[in-house]
């Protein structure tokens, strides 16, 4: 059994600590008395407080009726015709007083109405007088008869009520206001008139025992000081003079009112409902103590009981709570390989093991945090791509990788980067793996906030070298077709701040986790309508269905224009030969939307009649030469847009046309003719031999075999039809394709075995060539492979 000798030879254990810490529980009781008390007293100062804030509601009711009718008259006055008259119109000094008579007459029938109102009068400051109900004074006497208490000299009345700011609450002396001979004036100074003098002064005043009632009502109630203060925070009235308890609160000759408490009284205020008064009540803080004196009693009972029962339950835990820390303690140490030495206290001992522990769980943390982007991004990918397991739980899924779902509704925007050479241009010194993921940033972050700002969810992922944004529609959004083309449209215009030139294509709706890969689908194909339609351009898949639907389904080329077209070639005549063509171009673009089909079979069918012209030309002695134009098609293919796939038909029929020309103008020898074959036949070998070497390029064949690059390749292309630059990417193309069919290299590997210091030039000379990427060529390779061994 322990003893307090073993306690302090175990003075680091945590039983000694407990001893120390259920010891300071003894202050929890204290603390939670005086908080109580605290709360009690807040609770009946509330009530004072209330009970003050209401009588002040009933002295501002009491006032402020008193204040407007001080106001309303004020403003009859003010307005009244007469006034108006004397004080601004043009008549003569002999018409004035008749004028002041009048209203004089009028001032009566306001002392009937206002029988409240103790005194009121108009200042006339060009015929210097008075202007009081039943009489006209000179200043002097008006001063004397009205104000002469003593407490205000003649000069500081003028300054007061002439130099008054346009409507201000003001303490004017009064003959005939009772004991206190004070009035609360309301003093409004009368614009100048229209020569810029002075004109004059309306003041209306109230005697202050019209307030006296009011204010020993609040007084009585909690012995305090009323105050009534002006828009300054002047004093107008109180009920004390000379009150020490006002001194604590005045800066100057105002009260502050921020400041609520001052040594051993509080200060309470309100404002006036209809002027710029303010009503306030200074009380001593010990009102309220007087009836808290229960409350602390009982409080002080509660903190001798709690410290009684605190103390005895202390030691009873102490002991209770330490037998499960040792057990502990030792289970930790039996299942640890290595204690901890030296360590003597049992917290500390289990602290060190949790976060030995929780650091193992945050790298573990850290580096499921690094493969989430990759897992999250693969799980879009297999829905993208129709490889949806029934048995996974996508909605928890979603949940896992925080992403949010409005419904089962989902759309799918493809972007692609028309001009991502360039952009790589821009970032040197830079990585093309860092690179690239820098470009799908900045699209995913404002892809995925233009979503979220029109209330739906968006989350971007790469597939098939193209970025797509999954959208998740909102389940009441019927304008989702038109949110959808709004949200392309801003982000193509916010991404061209960066250089980027984007293609868009947008799905339809589809609902259930397998209706993402139709989407995606749709996407697909109205992406491949940028031939027809042209790249940089947004194509949302109901408008390419609904028009191919209505559109066309031929194309107008008929026999007798191939032969005007063949004629016009075998002429050598380019310009009329491409005026033609543009002419049977526009005649089949011009309609609605061309089928993709149909718009490459426009195409291969001219690519065709150029042939022909060529055979027909040629002979059988240019056999050989006929070999190379069939690659006038994979030209055409690897065009993007049906406007490049026309820029290239005109390439071709000047070739055409120069080549009818220079046939029949040709004087060439045969022997030459066999040197130009043979010279072809061999730059073809050395190309085949060397397509690896990425040094290779048109200038150093020309180098090889002793002739100036450019001519050499129009030497070259005369013959096979083909410029030396596309024969080595043709060249390496074909060998990526064998290498791709029976090897898993990747694209970055293959790219440098073919001759490509990186990727992404190899990506677009693939794409150009073959008409898709190397990705999308490898799968399909890959599943015809798959068929094939099945």
């Amino acid at each position: 059994m322990l003893n307090i000798q073993s306690l302090w030879r175990k003075r680091e254990s945590v039983i000694v600590t407990w001893l120390v810490s259920y010891s300071a529980v003894l202050f929890v009781p204290i603390l939670i008395s005086l908080v109580i008390y605290a709360q009690a007293n807040a609770a009946l100062k509330s009530e004072i407080h209330r009970a003050n804030d209401s009588l002040l509601k009933q002295m501002r009711y009491t006032i402020d009726t008193q204040i407007d009718l001080m106001k309303r008259l004020n403003m009859e006055m003010t307005w009244s015709p007469n006034l108006q008259t004397l004080m601004y119109s043009t008549q003569s000094e002999a018409e004035a007083p008749y004028t002041a008579y009048q209203l004089v007459k009028e001032f009566r029938l306001f002392k009937t109405s206002y029988a409240t109102i103790d005194e009121f009068y108009v200042v006339w400051k060009k015929g210097d007088a008075i202007l009081r109900a039943g009489n006209i004074r000179d200043l002097p006497t008006a001063f004397h008869t009205i104000h002469q208490t003593g407490a205000m000299s003649m000069e500081a009345w003028e300054r007061l009520v002439l130099e008054a700011d346009t409507n201000r609450f003001v303490v004017l002396p009064h003959l005939n206001a009772g004991p206190a001979e004070s009035s609360i004036a309301y003093v409004t100074q009368l614009p100048p008139n229209l020569n810029g003098q002075e004109t004059g002064a309306v003041v209306v005043m109230t005697d202050t025992s019209r307030f006296q009632q009011a204010i020993e009502g609040i007084s009585g109630f909690s012995e305090g000081l009323l105050l009534i203060l002006n828009q300054n925070n002047e004093v107008l009235m109180t009920n004390r003079n000379n009150a020490d308890v006002l001194l604590p609160f005045m800066d100057g000759n105002r009260v502050r009112l921020d400041q609520a408490q001052t040594g051993e009284s509080e200060l309470f205020y309100m404002d006036s409902a209809i002027s710029d008064l303010k009503y306030a009540l200074i009380i001593p803080s010990g009102l309220y103590w007087e009836k808290a004196v229960n409350v602390r009693n009982f409080t002080y009972v509660s903190i001798l009981v709690s410290l009684v029962g605190a103390g005895v339950l202390t030691w009873f835990f102490m002991r209770r709570n330490y037998s499960p820390i040792q057990q502990l303690v030792e289970s930790l140490t039996d299942k640890t390989t290595q204690t901890l030495p030296g360590e003597t206290n049992e917290l500390r001992f289990i602290q060190n093991m949790i976060l030995r522990t929780r650091t193992e769980k945050n790298e573990i943390a850290q580096q499921l945090q690094k493969h989430q982007q990759v897992l999250r991004s693969n799980l879009i990918y297999r829905l993208l791509k129709g490889k949806t397991d029934p048995l996974v739980p996508y909605e928890e899924s979603f949940r896992s990788f925080q992403m949010s779902l409005h419904s089962l509704d989902f759309a799918v925007i493809l972007f692609v980067i028309e001009n991502e050479d360039h952009l790589y241009d821009k970032l040197p010194g830079v990585g093309l793996n860092e690179r690239s993921k820098l470009i799908q940033l900045i699209i995913s972050n404002v892809v995925e906030e233009l979503v979220e700002s029109r209330g739906h969810a968006g989350y971007v992922a790469e597939a098939d070298e193209m970025m797509v944004c999954l959208v998740n529609l909102r389940t009441d959004s019927s304008l989702w077709s038109q949110e959808l083309s709004e949200i392309a449209v801003d982000a193509q215009r916010f991404l061209e701040r960066y250089d980027m030139e984007l293609t868009i294509s947008i799905s339809g709706r589809h609902s259930s986790w397998i209706g993402i890969h139709e989407a995606y689908q749709e996407a697909v194909d109205a992406m491949e309508y940028k031939m027809v339609l042209g790249k940089k351009g947004i194509i949302a898949y109901g408008d390419i269905r609904q028009e191919s639907v209505v559109g066309p389904y031929g194309y107008d080329y008929p026999l007798q224009a191939e032969q005007q077209l063949i004629n016009l070639m075998k002429a050598g005549d380019a310009e009329q030969a491409g005026s033609y063509m543009n002419e049977i171009m526009k005649r089949n673009l011009e309609q609605p939307v061309m089928s993709l089909n149909v718009a490459k079979c426009l195409m291969f069918n001219l690519v065709s009649t150029m042939i022909k012209v060529i055979h027909e030309i040629g002979g059988h002695d240019d056999d050989e030469r006929l070999a190379g134009y069939p690659l006038w098609i994979d030209d055409v293919l690897a065009c993007d847009t049906v406007q490049e796939m026309q820029s290239a038909l005109h390439g071709l029929l000047e070739e055409v046309c120069t080549f009818a020309a220079a046939k029949r103008v040709s004087h060439l020898s045969r022997e030459r003719e066999d040197s130009l074959r043979s010279l072809s036949e061999q730059v073809t070998a050395y190309i085949a031999a060397r397509y690896s070497d990425v040094n290779l390029n048109v200038n150093a064949i020309g180098d090889h075999f002793g002739m100036k690059g450019s001519y050499l390749s129009k030497l070259y292309k005369n013959q096979t039809g083909e410029g030396l630059l596309d024969s080595i990417h043709r060249s390496r193309i074909e060998k990526a394709k064998e290498l791709m069919r029976f090897q898993t290299d990747s694209i970055n590997e293959l790219s440098k075995v073919v001759g490509y210091n990186d990727a992404a030039t190899f990506i677009r000379v693939f794409k150009k060539y073959e008409g898709i990427t190397p990705g999308r060529y490898k799968e399909i390779s890959g599943m015809n492979g798959k068929e094939a061994t099945g």
